[in-house]
């Protein structure tokens, strides 16, 4: 059925929402009995109630995943039954999309229609084809001579914890969940406490697969609790983290005070969107610089939050960035005809008021918008704003505010801009926008980020890697690389002599 045919907020008031921890292949409650609300950040209306794992839950279900991966039961499956299992784990996701669509929605307050139609199938389409790479991998032979074999390959790590953010939390679940699996790991979910409830679901729909019972486990619970357990156990050997750089810094230093496990993080951003005079055309890059930003209500990590105009075309580049976001008026979540929905809860969005504020008091000039709105609904609600006049040093120029907030910065020439693109603590993502070919790729090359976008910001595909440079990360999602992060490398050398 059409989205815009479906009464979601009949299927809201019919749902079936799972909220206990999923450990060993069935659901339980917290070992503490103790739960936490999830919040509707549509209406501000308690959601569910959701299990609140702690430390024992972490201890039951790491345990679960060990005990899994020394029978082999996934570890040491044939790949191409492996791959079998999983393209049937991302069957299961499109074939229940609607109900996974209703429950992100619910939990973070993103538009039905990007949930359904983005999030939900680009989750089922990164398992399919991790699980499609499996039989795919070839191992190496060493040039030793003639006198020894050695041989390299590939073996999976053991138990996998990861810890995956708010704002697409099935499809950044989903980033860990395809490369770890189709390395033949076991695996512990911790989701945010913003968003837990499709993570939950899911965990179903992999028993139902076929994927082994304790090979996937979902314990949500609080970041304090549940996740820094999981990042500080001794039996877990590698920590793969998505979301604040501030809470990557503290994930590394859990991962060495414990086991020295691997630690993969995909951080913060500041990203830079640099628009020159000559760009080839003004109203795609004014179009893309909006969309780069308002997109899932700015709560993006690659975001073009500092938008970089050549001072001759800044004027008409922002013009058009008003009147598009001028046509993004926050609404209803749950209408599909809702293009910018809610902010995930309270906390982020006084969050984001507050850099609004700081803006202002830094001298920055409210271009467009900067004002909570639809305040009657009891959701969380901020209207697309861009600050115009925005100075290198100021706040809100350089720290990552998590919300639609565009900060617009002029250049004379390029170097200038190359100079302030550089000139934050992150290394996310990038874009130039110019006719020149040669200040393009020399543009791309100076730009220390994970990735440059030439004309054009944002794009995407499962085959390219995706992660930062500085204090945006370490390692990368997406793509043949992702493998390597779950991976052990092994040589076998054999004399021959």
């Amino acid at each position: 059925m059409a989205a815009d045919k479906i009464s979601w907020h009949d299927r809201a008031r019919s749902l079936d929402i799972r909220t206990k921890a999923f450990i060993n292949g069935n659901y339980t409650e917290a070992a503490s009995g103790q739960t936490f609300d999830s919040i509707n950040p549509g209406t501000g209306k308690l959601l569910a109630r959701v299990a609140s794992g702690d430390t024992e839950d972490i201890n039951r279900a790491v345990a679960a995943a060990r005990a899994a991966f020394r029978k082999g039961v996934w570890s040491n499956l044939a790949p191409n039954k492996r791959q079998v299992i999983l393209k049937r784990f991302a069957d299961l996701i499109r074939q229940h999309g609607e109900e996974l669509a209703l429950l992100e929605t619910l939990d973070m307050g993103k538009p039905i229609s990007v949930s359904l139609g983005v999030d939900i199938p680009a989750a089922a389409r990164c398992i399919e084809w991790y699980a499609e790479a499996i039989d795919k991998i070839y191992d190496e032979v060493a040039p030793t001579g003639p006198g020894a074999l050695a041989t390299i390959t590939r073996e999976p790590m053991g138990v996998v914890g990861a810890i995956v953010p708010w704002n697409y939390p099935l499809l950044m679940a989903a980033w860990k969940i395809g490369p770890v699996l189709a390395a033949g790991n076991s695996f512990v979910l911790k989701p945010s406490e913003k968003s837990p409830l499709t993570a939950i679901r899911i965990a179903q729909l992999a028993v139902e697969a076929g994927i082994p019972e304790g090979v996937f486990n979902v314990v949500p619970g609080l970041g304090q609790t549940a996740g820094k357990a999981l990042a500080l156990h001794m039996d877990v050997d590698c920590i793969a983290f998505t979301g604040s750089t501030a809470t990557g810094r503290n994930i590394m230093q859990y991962a060495g005070q414990s086991n020295m496990k691997r630690v993969s993080l995909e951080c913060g951003g500041k990203s830079p969107n640099i628009v020159m005079a000559d760009c080839p055309d003004l109203d795609k890059a004014a179009t893309a610089a909006a969309y780069a930003i308002f997109d899932n209500q700015g709560e993006v990590c690659s975001a073009g939050s500092r938008l970089l105009v050549q001072d001759s075309v800044k004027d008409q580049v922002l013009e058009k960035i008003r009147s598009i976001g001028k046509s993004l008026a926050p609404g209803d979540p749950l209408d599909s005809n809702t293009k910018l929905g809610a902010i995930v809860d309270d906390i982020q969005l006084k969050r984001v008021l507050g850099y609004i504020d700081v803006g202002r008091k830094d001298g920055a000039n409210v271009f467009l918008g900067g004002r909570r709105v639809r305040e009657d609904s009891g959701g969380y609600f901020v209207e697309p704003t861009v600050f115009d006049g925005v100075r290198p040093g100021m706040t809100i120029a350089r720290e990552e505010i998590f919300g639609p907030v565009l900060s617009t910065l002029a250049f004379k020439n390029i170097d200038e801009a190359i100079e302030i693109a550089n000139d934050v603590i992150y290394g996310l993502v990038a874009a130039v926008w110019t006719r020149d070919i040669t200040v393009a790729h020399r543009t791309a090359k100076a730009l220390r980020a994970g990735t440059v976008f030439i004309n054009c910001y944002d794009a995407d595909d499962i085959t390219v890697p995706f992660g930062g440079f500085k204090q945006s990360g370490i390692g990368r999602d997406k793509s043949l690389h992702a493998l390597e992060k779950y991976t052990e490398l092994k040589t076998t050398w054999l004399d021959l002599g």
